[in-house]
């Protein structure tokens, strides 16, 4: 039975520092880990890359081909992916034994983990393949510093979580940008009616049943959780990997 980890959340939200830092960390105790790139915008990386979605298709020659923008672009290579999931992929995986770990740095787009199902059949493949698959939600510190923007990344966050419906760790990223130490521990463990009270104080009154709605919503998820990372702590992690290196 082999493993593999889904790196997932919206664009710039640190997915693939996170990736870099993981091998690094990996690699600097000992550890086999396979680092897959599946955005098919992607042009540098700082890890040895695995797999490669580029190699089966790209977005530069998607959008010069069908003269699409770059989310139709990314859509049309996704799809892309899908329909050869018994073949690229399955060729792909055939390189590997039960024994590796695979962690797959996906792209930003949120329709990606939120509405359409093409993440959603990749890891159904995978599962198909005796994987057994996690996924790592990322999302940008930034997002706590009021509370519409926390709402908003709760909800995206619970829609992949709905929609992926796989074990789920939600990760606040750029700890180090982050606003004072009170405001984040009122998010991380936030009182409904504060929430709902602060959401309504910066919504006109008409949004009043809505905004409850969402309040609840989050709430009733109980198992949706952000746990704090930092890039200062994945720094550091990188360099004691080149120093016992």
């Amino acid at each position: 039975m082999g493993y593999a980890q889904l790196v997932i959340g919206p664009a710039g939200s640190g997915k693939s520092t996170y990736c870099s830092s993981l091998h690094e960390h990996c690699t600097a105790i000992g550890r086999s880990i396979n680092i897959v790139n599946l955005d098919p915008a992607a042009e540098n990386f700082d890890y040895p890359v695995a797999m490669d979605i580029r190699e089966l298709v790209s977005l530069e020659d998607v959008m010069e081909e069908l003269g699409l923008g770059p989310n139709g672009g990314l859509l049309y290579c996704m799809e892309h992916l899908e329909e050869n999931l018994d073949e690229w992929l399955t060729e792909e995986l055939d390189n590997y034994t039960d024994d590796d770990y695979l962690v797959f740095d996906c792209p930003g787009q949120i329709e990606l983990f939120s509405h359409v199902p093409v993440l959603r059949n990749f890891v159904e493949h995978l599962q198909r393949k005796n994987f057994k698959v996690c996924v790592v939600y990322l999302l940008d510190s930034q997002f706590i510093t009021d509370v519409t923007k926390f709402i908003s990344g709760c909800i995206a966050s619970l829609s992949a979580m709905v929609q992926l419906e796989l074990p789920h760790v939600n990760i606040l990223s750029k700890m180090d940008l982050a606003p004072r130490k009170k405001d984040i521990e009122d998010f991380l463990y936030p009182e409904p009616q504060v929430l709902l009270s602060e959401l309504n104080q910066r919504m006109a009154p008409q949004f009043a049943k809505l905004n409850k709605s969402l309040i609840e919503l989050v709430d009733d998820y109980s198992m949706h959780e952000l746990r704090p990372g930092s890039d200062r702590y994945l720094h550091s992690v990188r360099r004691r990997c080149r120093c016992e290196g």
